[in-house]
């Protein structure tokens, strides 16, 4: 997949010696591109060639992708996060980027911009952050998260395409991850790297209970409130996470932020890459 496109793949250390798997292409603004859980920076690849007029990087998070695993006590999960965060940003020698977060990397981003607002230059949400106040957990992820039950579905199931297309039929992306044979394949790969399932159990386990996301966890009013950075929201219509309603509201609540619909799921790039593209691109280039 890194084959046909051009861009430079890379290896940066992070203090600890881990080291981060990292995608770039393109010259202009620095933009990092944080994947959602059960992924990899892989399912922000259309987007590369489409956002020449931006320094993209599209990173793999822990465990996910090439990058190194690392571990975390759940109660420490947002320090670690946002830890995770600004080692990029160094390594990759950035005062500060603008962060383009899907999903689950959607949480770190926000966490980070709301942490660091110093050294970042803007936010898109790319997708529904699933902790925002309104989020919902899909069930499939629900009972992964549940120890015992988890673990036991995990033994039970062997992962490969139809499971994957069950979890993104479950998010609204059924029709349009087909569009990307070559993502699909990655996904059913990541589910079956043990290293890769141990660090989306582990996340998921640090957000979410049987009864939803741990109330330490969520993005509050207040949190949005005191967002101090340009945001730029893309959502789904269709989005089931973080359903179009909730979203308006949370939009009302940023001080800076601006909302733009389109006809999808949770994943608006798999549809519609050519104009998610061009979103990131202006609001880049316009802030």
């Amino acid at each position: 997949m890194l084959g046909a496109v051009d861009a430079h793949a890379q290896f940066i250390a992070r203090p600890s010696g881990r080291l981060v798997h990292v995608v770039a292409a393109g010259e202009g603004p620095p933009v990092v591109h944080l994947h959602g859980t059960n992924t990899s920076s892989l399912s922000h690849l259309m987007l590369l060639g489409r956002t020449r007029s931006t320094r993209s990087y599209l990173v793999d998070r822990p465990g996910r992708g090439l990058s190194d695993p690392d571990s975390f006590r759940w109660e420490e999960f947002r320090e670690f996060s946002v830890g995770f965060v600004g080692d990029v940003l160094d390594a990759l020698e950035l005062d500060a980027a603008y962060l383009v977060g899907a999903s689950g990397g959607g949480i770190w981003a926000t966490w980070y911009a709301l942490a660091h607002p110093e050294r970042v230059r803007g936010l898109v949400m790319l997708g529904s952050v699933p902790t925002l106040p309104g989020g919902r957990v899909p069930l499939p992820l629900r009972l992964v998260a549940t120890p015992g039950v988890g673990d036991l579905m995990t033994r039970a199931v062997k992962p490969g395409r139809r499971m994957l297309l069950k979890m993104m039929a479950s998010v609204g992306e059924a029709e349009t991850i087909v569009q990307h044979p070559d993502l699909l394949d990655s996904l059913v790969a990541g589910a079956r790297d043990p290293i890769a399932a141990e660090a989306n159990v582990a996340e998921l386990r640090a957000l979410i209970t049987a009864n939803g996301f741990r109330t330490g966890m969520r993005l509050s009013s207040e949190d949005l409130r005191g967002l101090a950075v340009p945001t730029l929201l893309i959502w789904g219509d269709r989005d089931p996470v973080v359903p179009l309603v909730r979203a308006r509201t949370v939009a009302a609540e940023i001080p800076n932020a601006r909302l733009e619909v389109l006809p999808a799921g949770h994943v608006p790039q798999l549809g519609h890459p050519d104009r998610v593209a061009a979103l990131i691109e202006d609001f880049v280039l316009a802030t």
